[in-house]
């Protein structure tokens, strides 16, 4: 009588007791994946990893225009150029804190006000409504554009003499005593702050929106019912809903403020005015103004740890707070 066992047991091969060998059929479909993820890898090394290894080695070196022929032959300067950066009480390193914490403010506004304009949005077109869809497209306006037309657009409406934004605001309302310089000065960080918010919040309009569609509305009908206005509709049940998609809608909003480039770049051109010096436009002032590339290497190492440590925290926090929603 044959077991179950016996029926199982794989046959020898040709009685040298080794199981058989799997078919080539079967290898190929097992390796598919891995050979359909080769191109991404490879573009992923060469795009990335590969100049971020470059950087972090050039951070190392006494690297100015004096060795950028032949970057290699710069010689090692150690951990000088972290010390230099991260002096406070000497000029580079103060006028980098000075830029960290006008880059720190910059990005908490900026995040804030996209999520708020863009949650505010969503809820809003929740319901359906003649035009909703026209609306929709309209919003995502900003979004859409290229990011040198936007800001170019912007660089005109911001100009002292003849510009949009001082003709509506002292021409028309009356509300300055003068026309305003928008591009120079403390108002600057105003400037950079309302192009940003502009062209942020239809992200996170988007992302909200679609993390809507995801909430029953047996929810919403169930709370009318009992009574619940729509305030607390909002607070009760659209809220604590979009949780795991405003965790990851806040740090891609963080992540993408904190490195823009584009935007500073764009508005003001290679030297931004103090009140508006991000850290990519003093990274990049360091590197490719004053020529000193070992500097600027470290500067941006130094920022890559602080991103990093930033969203290790956050995902740490965010982790723990949803399992003791769970455990709940």
């Amino acid at each position: 009588m044959t077991t179950t066992a016996e029926v199982e047991k794989p046959r020898a091969d040709h009685g040298t007791g080794r199981a058989p060998r799997p078919r080539p059929g079967r290898i190929r479909r097992i390796g598919l994946p891995y050979l359909l993820l080769l191109p991404a890898l490879v573009l992923e090394l060469l795009v990335h990893l590969v100049p971020m290894v470059i950087g972090v080695v050039m951070s190392f070196k006494e690297l100015t225009q004096f060795y950028i022929r032949d970057w290699g032959t710069a010689p090692w300067s150690g951990l000088d150029n972290y010390r230099v950066s991260v002096d406070f009480d000497a000029p580079v390193g103060e006028a980098l804190l000075h830029s960290f914490l006008v880059t720190v403010g910059f990005t908490l506004l900026s995040v804030g006000l996209c999520w708020l304009i863009g949650t505010a949005a969503a809820i809003f077109m929740q319901d359906a409504f003649r035009g909703r869809g026209l609306l929709r497209a309209f919003f995502l306006v900003p979004y859409a554009l290229p990011v040198y037309a936007a800001v170019i657009t912007w660089v005109f409406m911001f100009q002292h003499d003849n510009g949009l934004v001082n003709h509506v605001l002292h021409d028309q309302l009356h509300l300055t005593d003068q026309p305003s310089f928008w591009l120079i000065g403390d108002n600057s960080f105003y400037a950079l702050l309302t192009v940003s918010v502009w062209k942020g919040w239809p992200f996170a309009f988007l992302i909200v929106m679609a993390g809507l569609q995801n909430i029953p509305r047996e929810l919403y009908e169930a709370a009318a019912l009992d009574g619940a206005g729509r305030w607390q509709q909002i607070r009760r049940i659209t809220l604590p809903s979009l949780g795991p998609v405003n965790q990851v809608l806040v740090l891609v909003l963080f992540l993408w403020t904190f490195n823009d480039f584009n935007t500073p770049f764009v508005l003001f051109g290679r030297a931004a005015p103090e009140a508006a010096d991000l850290v990519s436009v003093h990274i990049y002032q360091a590197s490719f103004v004053t020529w000193n590339f070992g500097t600027g290497s470290a500067m941006s190492v130094l920022l890559l740890l602080f991103l990093l440590a930033v969203t290790g925290v956050y995902l740490a926090v965010t982790s723990r707070g949803r399992r003791a929603t769970r455990a709940r």
